[in-house]
Order: C-alpha cells, then sequence, then structure tokens
C-alpha cells in the first residue's frame, strides 16, 4: 500500500465506486462528486481546483438592489422576455464605457447566465444559411459548449489554437471557412481554460475571415477585464476589453456576471448583439422562426422558447452593479485581482515543484495570472497526472477535455483555494516531486 498524504485504500476504493470508465477523461461535475466523496470519507480537505467558480462575495450593491426589487413584487410578475429597461441601458452603457462599441439597447438581451446566451445563440446563428449548418470553436474551450451542440444535433469543428498564434492563426482558420460550411466561430477571451488572450493582431484576423466568409461570431467574454496585465476598471478610458467588434459588424458577445461580479449563483449573463445583424435579414431563419430577422428571431424565438424570461429581482441586481461600474463608484475589476495574485503564488509552487505550464505564452508575450492556468509534469499524460494527483489531495480536469491537443496537461483553477491553503499545497506538492521525479 502507497504512502500518500490522503489514504491511498480509500482514493482507489472511491474511484472504483465512482464507475468512470476513465477518471483521468471525467468531466468537472463528475470530478466534484468524486472529490466530495473522498472528502467526506477521508475527512480531509483537498486542495480543489476542479471547478471553475467564484471564490469572492459579491457586492452588497447587487443584493440590496434585488432586495429592495422584491419588497417592489417583482417575484409575482413575469420580467419582459427583452429585459427590464433599467438593466438594457446600463448594459448598452457598460459596453461603451468598457469595450468602446456602440450598441443599441434593443441589442441587450438578459440570459440565465452565458449558458443559456450560447443555447440561445447557437439555435439561431447555425441556422442563418441553410449551407452553413456547422460551428467552428477556436480550442481549447468550455466543454459544456460542444455538449449543447450535441444536444441539438448540430455539428462542431474545432482545433486547437496553442501552434496558430498571431499571423499563423489566419491560414488556420481560412482552411476551415473556405469549405463553406462554418457559420460561426466562437471563442473565449481571456480563454478558459488556458487563459490565453488574443491580441489585437489575432481578433483582426478573425474579424476580417468573418467579414470575407460571411461568418458570425461569437465572443464569449465569461473573464470580462480579467487579463490583469491591462487596467481596465476607468469607464471610458482606454484601455478597453479587445474585441473582435473593432473589425466586424457580425458579432454578438456573451457577457457574463459570474465571474468579474461574483454572482454566478444568480445566474444572469447578457447577450450583446450588434446594431448591423441585430436588424440584418437571414431568409432561411423563416424555417424555423416566425420572422427572418436576426435580433428577432433570437429573442422571441431561441430565448423566449428556453425561458420565460430571467429572474426578475437579479436583473435590478446586476443593473446596479453596471451602473455603478457605469459611473466610476464601483471598482469591479480591484475586487477580483485577487485570482491574479493567487495564481501568481500557485504556479510558482507548482513549477518550484517540477510541474511546467503548458500555455504560458500569448505570442510573444508572458501569460496573464488569472482565474485559471495550465500545468504538467514530465513523464506523465494528462489524466494520469490527474488520477495520481487525487491521492495527494488535489484535483483539476484534463486539458483533454476542452478541445486541447496538449493531452498532457490539465486545467487548474484558483477560485476555490484560500491562501490559508497553500502550505497543504507545498507540502502535498513537494511530497508528489519526490515520489515521482525519479520514475
Amino acid at each position: 500500500m502507497k504512502n500518500t498524504p490522503i489514504p491511498y485504500d480509500i482514493v482507489k476504493q472511491k474511484i472504483k465506486e465512482s464507475n468512470l470508465p476513465n477518471v483521468g477523461r471525467a468531466s468537472i461535475r463528475e470530478l466534484v462528486r468524486l472529490v466530495n466523496e473522498i472528502e467526506a470519507a477521508t475527512g480531509i480537505k483537498y486542495v480543489r481546483m476542479e471547478m471553475g467558480v467564484p471564490g469572492l462575495e459579491p457586492s452588497e450593491l447587487g443584493i440590496n438592489a434585488e432586495i429592495e426589487a422584491l419588497k417592489r413584487g417583482v417575484a409575482s410578475k413575469y420580467p419582459m422576455i427583452d429585459g427590464v429597461p433599467e438593466l438594457k441601458k446600463e448594459v448598452a452603457r457598460f459596453v461603451k464605457n468598457f469595450i468602446n462599441i456602440d450598441v443599441n439597447e434593443q441589442g441587450c438581451i438578459p440570459t440565465v447566465g452565458s449558458m443559456q446566451g450560447a443555447m440561445a445563440a447557437f439555435l439561431v446563428t447555425n441556422r442563418c444559411n441553410v449551407k452553413k449548418d456547422t460551428v467552428l470553436f477556436i480550442d481549447p474551450g468550455f466543454p459544456v459548449q460542444k455538449q449543447q451542440l450535441h444536444v441539438l444535433g448540430m455539428n462542431y469543428e474545432t482545433f486547437d489554437v496553442y501552434n496558430y498564434r498571431g499571423e499563423k492563426l489566419r491560414d488556420k482558420l481560412e482552411s476551415y471557412l473556405q469549405k463553406g460550411n462554418i457559420s460561426t466561430i466562437l471563442y473565449s477571451n481571456p480563454n478558459n481554460p488556458s487563459w490565453i488572450c488574443f491580441t489585437d493582431t489575432e481578433l483582426q484576423i478573425i474579424g476580417e475571415l468573418a467579414n470575407k466568409y460571411d461568418i458570425i461570431v461569437i465572443e464569449d467574454l465569461a473573464y470580462f477585464a480579467m487579463d490583469f496585465r491591462k487596467d481596465l476598471s476607468k469607464p471610458g478610458e482606454p484601455p478597453f476589453q479587445p474585441t473582435v467588434a473593432n473589425y466586424t459588424n457580425n458579432w454578438l458577445m456573451l457577457i457574463s456576471s459570474s465571474k468579474a461580479f461574483s454572482y454566478a449563483g444568480q445566474r444572469i449573463g447578457v447577450m450583446v448583439i450588434s446594431n448591423q445583424l441585430y436588424k440584418r435579414k437571414y431568409p432561411d431563419l423563416k424555417r424555423y422562426f416566425t420572422s427572418e430577422e436576426f435580433g428577432y428571431a433570437m429573442l422571441y424565438g431561441a430565448v423566449y422558447s428556453l425561458s420565460s424570461g430571467v429572474c426578475h429581482s437579479t436583473q435590478y441586481g446586476l443593473a446596479a452593479m453596471l451602473k455603478a461600474a457605469n459611473e466610476g463608484t464601483f471598482n469591479f475589476v480591484e475586487t477580483v485581482k485577487e485570482y491574479g495574485e493567487k495564481a501568481k503564488i500557485m504556479k510558482k509552487l507548482f513549477t518550484d515543484n517540477g510541474f511546467k505550464i503548458v500555455y504560458d505564452k500569448d505570442e510573444d508575450k508572458p501569460l496573464a495570472d488569472g482565474f485559471y492556468f495550465t500545468i504538467s509534469y514530465p513523464g506523465l499524460s494528462g489524466e494520469e497526472l490527474l488520477e495520481e494527483l487525487l491521492y495527494y489531495g488535489i484535483s483539476a480536469i484534463s486539458l483533454a477535455i476542452t478541445g486541447s491537443e496538449r493531452t498532457e496537461g490539465l486545467r487548474a483553477c484558483v477560485s476555490q483555494v484560500q491562501r490559508s491553503q497553500f502550505p497543504d499545497l507545498e507540502e502535498r506538492l513537494k511530497r508528489f516531486n519526490e515520489d515521482h521525479k525519479n520514475s
């Protein structure tokens, strides 16, 4: 029996009882369940890096605004599908103040988190042209978006951007787009799981090719303004959140409240559609919707079919936080910088103990420290590393389930790791390195 920080026999038994065919390729939620069971059986707390959930308290601005809305009786009323006016106004202001893009309030649509936003987007963007029925993911990316397409019976293609940064991206993208079946390009920026951030050069390439091939770009901004190398906290002042919207009108954005505003539990995000795309008519949409106008089909076809509106009081909560951010009285970026500071410390603990950072550069610049980072250990595949770390009280997810070709790697999330756990993390990593460096 091996001598590991977490009793070897208990971990092995719980893995067996999980009935997972391959724990190294388990989904995020499957790993959460497994680690919960090991913790319950051993009484030992893990350094948990498998799930990307906020680890900071939400602002009182949102909470108090929700309470006031509930006291006004909104709980008994269905919200309008297109959102409460206060929220739509502040979203449009927010996009102008922090992305420097003008958008009409009409195109600012609340969604039940970016998850619902993506589902609705797929229902429309993949049906605008009968000849274009495939979504192209610039990976690595959020695995559930591919699961959504699978559930919808829709097609997707994917490639790992690791070897195609900068100008190399153009030829790689064009090799897919010239086939004529791609309706939509989707990426996250900053990226989940690698934390790469696309440069303006790369965003310009995506925008130019979107124009050339008439492709709609879905920009997933789940980690809005969290590239902490830039101070994006001052409304109306550069630098702004980088965006493909500077180079094409064929875009929609998914802006999440979960991470930047620590509001994940309230399940609210916003879909923002460019003014030109909202009004554009696609005759092929009439196959599924009552209107050929993109925005109308999105709102009263896709979004309406998925939910009878976003939680009424939560809309007022997000509106209050956005209003304060727009007026410069709520520095939401400063609040979440803790993630970047923890990442810097944690990455050093890993690299000091034999690990390597997998995605480490944005073109020729060092990667930012943020919500996620990626790790590998010499001689082990990502699947082997994930399972082996469980015996040392450390959990993460395999990059293999994110569309990454870096099968040696894992994604680590910093949010649930408390600073008080750093000594435990350091000790467990030292033990791991001692046990594996010569094997």
